[in-house]
């Protein structure tokens, strides 16, 4: 397989630093956003790179620069909902802002992390909740309305525990849980799955092996 360069926003993160560590096990060579200087050393120790900047206060061309030249951009970043002017900051307008980085930097793939819609309807979490929801789903949007070639993911609730190596994937699934392990080797997966373009994929524990459930989803006039 033909290793990749791989840009992360979110590379700090529970799923992007994993996305990161088993990138670089296949060999790709792999960078992401740090906010502060200090956070590159622990990213080379497993030979990935960390350039240094804010999300929520470089211009697109700024980011664009910080990008260089890649294969793949990964989006993971996030603010987790607790706060709505950092979620709108980061998973509203740093979508956005990485779609026109995007552009700028000729890069064609990108990969979105995003979140079921009907995650955890059953709870009354609050309005910080809902504008995460909203904010998650706006950004869902937007990428899918660009002329590059997107995926959005949506993981169910995410658990940190081993990754099982089998879930379940496709257009639509019911809302459990999974593992940000699992999230991260399916993410891996589809970064080097050409034939998964334009596509939302909704992922959940199941019992389908994580190559297997990717192979699943490849398009028939791709396959």
């Amino acid at each position: 397989m033909e290793n990749l360069n791989v840009f992360i926003i979110g590379i700090t993160g529970g799923v992007g630093g994993q996305v990161a560590r088993e990138l670089r096990r296949r060999g790709d060579d792999v960078a992401g956003l740090i906010r502060k200087p200090e956070q590159a050393a622990a990213l080379g120790e497993f030979g990935a790179e960390g350039r240094v900047g804010d999300l929520t206060a470089v211009s697109a061309r700024e980011l664009a620069d910080l990008i260089g030249p890649a294969d793949a951009i990964l989006f993971s970043a996030g603010a987790g909902g607790s706060d709505m002017d950092a979620t709108t900051a980061i998973d509203g307008d740093g979508v956005d802002k990485a779609i026109e980085a995007a552009h700028l930097a000729g890069v064609a793939r990108f990969v979105l992390v995003s979140v079921f819609p009907e995650a955890w309807r059953d709870r009354n979490e609050g309005p910080g909740f809902e504008h995460y929801i909203r904010v998650k789903k706006g950004a869902d949007v937007a990428l899918s309305r660009s002329d590059l070639d997107w995926v959005i993911l949506r993981p169910a609730a995410l658990l940190d525990e081993p990754g099982r190596g089998t879930v379940a994937l496709g257009p639509a699934e019911i809302h459990v849980e999974v593992s940000r392990a699992d999230v991260a080797e399916t993410l891996v997966e589809i970064v080097h799955e050409p034939g998964i373009s334009r596509q939302i994929l909704e992922l959940t524990t199941g019992d389908t092996p994580i190559p297997l459930a990717v192979a699943s989803n490849i398009r028939g006039d791709r396959a």
